[in-house]
């Protein structure tokens, strides 16, 4: 993708369908007069009247305990600059999105148009009663020295500049677990700091709390090194002056063990690596282009620990494992201020969590097989579930122990549950799933290429390294859309009505004559089934020019299928084809079968498609907790429409006893946990969170499923097909094109899978 079309794209992103990125919706009923009698006047004079008996009513009677204002003056914004309050706003919407969507927490961004201190601070200081607590954003040095400084002095709520404290705490959890890995302590090594900005400053004050020494320190600026003797220092600078007799990166390096780097691209180059210390620790953090290349950096030393602040590269030092959470333990505390011990309570546990054993689904999130403490793993990833139920609680026992919470915690376990309950309204399997297939994209041809939303969807995948594209359909039509859309690849494009594709054509329809010629197919009648594009598509798969397919946009699921099933066929051991639709629900990812195949699958059925259900589940690293449901509980109904499904469960747990699954359970009560615990205490599903419901046919299955996706607006994917002895996957008829780039994530995933099992 062009320049250009980023651009396009971003500015639509932002603005459609409404402008911006955050909203704010009610948390209480609104529906009847009543509700807003009680919402606002005269029931509101209630809570108002408690307030003002005791302030500390606030926290219990409005949203201030989870809200965070995301404050800037737009005046270190990214890497653009100063360019102003307005122009900073996407930013400061972007951060709030983050809170939101890692950590449950609310925010109101706030741009503030001062670039005086004074006059930031007092702004700060007369709106601070809305919130319970304050994110300073993207406000330049040295201002927001001073400005930090003073608000904490002056409010009694946690604030923090995560453009200082963030980069910080992040890199200080990888440095101690660098340290350990190369058996070096932090007060015996030296550290070389290329950038004195608020993040460079507030890191090595970091590092230092942890044991660095002043002595060991080289800091370096645009002028080259801070020596002790140099003129017109700040007073921030002149805390890390040195007193050797230096002044360039080059001498500052030798025999450097730690480099820190938080200043600009391509400044270090092969030798000053080779001139550092055994072991050395590389943080090159500047960004999109760090000051050494991770590749050449490895390439230099097979003895470096390298971090960056890139996704793309093993140990990305990213301010996402931090903020969120820091201020969620903060806030569920109701700590006056974030001070060091919480920040340094953050950096044990993020230090902590990468020793522990990764759950699956990190694995598969990453495409590894197994994550393991190590050089290539010294901090954990963004994506990793367990921050949230481990960071917070450490941040929030600092606080109580340092005496700044004002409402301490009793029950730890019950906290960690609810942190973890949190996740449920944030769905990040999308995130993970479109992870996991950037690892190994695979060819995906698309049979549908000339319609435009099918080739959106492409040009995504083509950009984002989800998948390579080959794009089938009238070439012409293609091309012209291609323009239209300034998606300028390098893409195979087939035109299967094309004398151009003639031997490709012939060579499918001699394999597919051979394949079937015993079941009445002529050569004459493969050579013409071949310009089916369907057809043609499922032969590109067969014969390894596609490892996988996407089709179904234009064309009924039955039309589509059919092909499929004739040409692929099924797997290996497969009795049965099946699919499973993804809901993206406020509870969590939920997954329903079988939304698209089977009618009335009988007793064996059901059996068949809830083990190759489970099997998909795990598959995105998630334990398959699972429920048929039926109109009936637990053989209340003798009707054969719902003892098949009690059969099913029977047999399951006979022969299947490792399975989570229970039924037959009405809808409700497998997913109201509290419901199932009082009535049917005996049920396998009992306190338990079901993720995966079983259905007894395809009229309720279908319907559920688009019901849930159209009411509710669940961000739906699928129907995954499953069973099929090669990758292909069907898309509902007019999928948009964001349902067309997780299937074909989907489809990347199936291929990888696929392609382990035969090596």
């Amino acid at each position: 993708m062009s320049t250009d079309s980023k651009r396009k794209e971003a500015l639509l992103y932002h603005a459609k369908p409404t402008p911006g990125k955050i909203r704010v919706v009610p948390s209480k009923k609104h529906a009847s007069q009543r509700d807003l009698s009680l919402a606002y006047s005269p029931g509101v004079a209630h809570p108002c009247l408690e307030i003002e008996k005791d302030i500390n009513n606030v926290y219990k009677y409005t949203t201030k305990g989870n809200l965070v204002a995301v404050i800037s003056n737009g005046t270190a914004v990214l890497g653009l600059g100063n360019i102003g309050p307005e122009a900073s706003k996407p930013v400061m919407e972007g951060k709030g999105l983050l809170f939101k969507i890692f950590a449950d927490i609310d925010v109101f961004d706030i741009e503030v148009d001062t670039e005086n201190v004074d006059e930031f601070i007092q702004t700060v200081k007369m709106i601070a009663p809305t919130f319970g607590g304050i994110n300073l954003e993207d406000i330049k040095a040295p201002e927001a020295f001073e400005i930090e400084r003073r608000l904490k002095e002056e409010l009694d709520i946690p604030l923090m500049h995560d453009d200082q404290h963030g980069t910080a705490i992040i890199s200080a959890a990888a440095l101690l677990n660098a340290l350990e890995l190369a058996n070096k302590k932090i007060d015996k090594v030296k550290i070389v700091v290329s950038g004195a900005g608020a993040a460079a400053i507030s890191c090595t004050r970091l590092y230092k709390a942890f044991g660095a020494l002043d002595k060991n320190i080289v800091m370096l600026d645009s002028k080259g090194v801070i020596r002790k003797d140099r003129d017109n220092l700040s007073t921030e600078k002149a805390e890390f002056a040195t007193s050797r007799k230096i002044d360039t990166l080059d001498e500052a390096m030798k025999k450097a063990d730690v480099f820190i780097g938080l200043s600009m691209a391509n400044i270090v180059s092969p030798e000053m690596l080779k001139s550092m210390a055994k072991d050395p620790i590389v943080f090159a953090m500047a960004n999109p282009d760090p000051e050494i290349s991770y590749q050449l950096a490895i390439d230099t030393r097979d003895d470096i620990i390298m971090a960056t602040g890139r996704s793309d590269h093993p140990n990305q030092v990213n301010n996402v494992l931090g903020f969120p959470f820091i201020f969620r333990g903060a806030l569920d505390v109701r700590a006056t201020k974030i001070n060091e011990e919480m920040k340094m309570a953050a950096v044990k546990a993020l230090s902590e969590l990468a020793k522990e054993p990764v759950p699956e689904q990190v694995n598969v999130a990453y495409g590894e097989m197994r994550l393991t403490f190590g050089k290539d793993y010294i901090i954990p990833k963004p994506f990793d579930p367990r921050l949230i139920g481990h960071v917070p609680p450490a941040v929030a026992k600092a606080a109580i122990e340092s005496g700044v919470a004002q409402e301490p915690i009793e029950d730890w376990d019950r906290y960690k549950n609810s942190l973890l309950e949190r996740l449920g309204a944030d769905n990040k399997l999308v995130r993970l799933l479109l992870n996991r297939a950037k690892t190994n994209p695979k060819k995906v041809v698309y049979a549908e290429a000339d319609s435009l939303d099918v080739l959106k969807a492409a040009q995504i995948v083509h950009d984002e390294g989800i998948a390579y594209p080959i794009l089938l359909g009238r070439k012409e039509v293609i091309e012209e859309l291609m323009k239209e859309l300034d998606f300028d690849a390098d893409i195979s494009i087939i035109d299967p009505k094309s004398d151009e594709e003639l031997e490709r054509k012939n060579r499918y329809a001699e394999a597919y004559w051979k394949a079937n010629k015993r079941d009445g197919v002529t050569q004459y009648s493969a050579q013409k089934i071949m310009r089916e594009r369907n057809y043609f598509a499922a032969m590109m798969v067969n014969e390894g020019d596609a490892d996988a397919l996407i089709s179904g946009y234009s064309r009924s699921y039955p039309s589509v299928v059919k092909p499929m099933l004739e040409l692929i066929g099924m797997a290996k051991g497969a009795t049965r084809i099946a699919t499973t639709n993804i809901l993206l629900t406020q509870r969590g990812p939920m997954f329903l079968s079988d939304t698209a195949i089977n009618i009335n699958p009988t007793t064996e059925d059901l059996v068949t498609i809830a083990r190759m259900t489970s099997k998909t589940v795990k598959l995105f690293g998630m334990e398959p907790v699972m429920a048929m449901v039926s109109y009936a509980n637990f053989g209340s109904s003798l009707n054969p429409n719902a003892s098949k499904v009690n059969d099913a469960v029977a047999y399951l747990h006979e022969h299947y006893p490792e399975m989570v699954i229970d039924g037959e359970l009405q809808a409700d009560f497998a997913l109201n946990s509290k419901m199932l615990q009082d009535i049917f205490p005996f049920s396998k599903l009992a306190g338990r969170k079901v993720n995966t419901l079983v259905f007894p046919n395809l009229d309720s299955a279908n319907i559920t499923y688009k019901l849930l996706k159209e009411l509710n607006k669940s961000e739906s994917i699928g129907p995954i097909m499953m069973g099929m002895r090669k990758p292909v996957h069907i898309l509902q008829l007019d999928a948009s094109v964001d349902e067309i780039v997780n299937m074909s994530a989907i489809a990347v995933i199936d291929a990888q899978e696929k392609e382990k099992r035969q090596l």
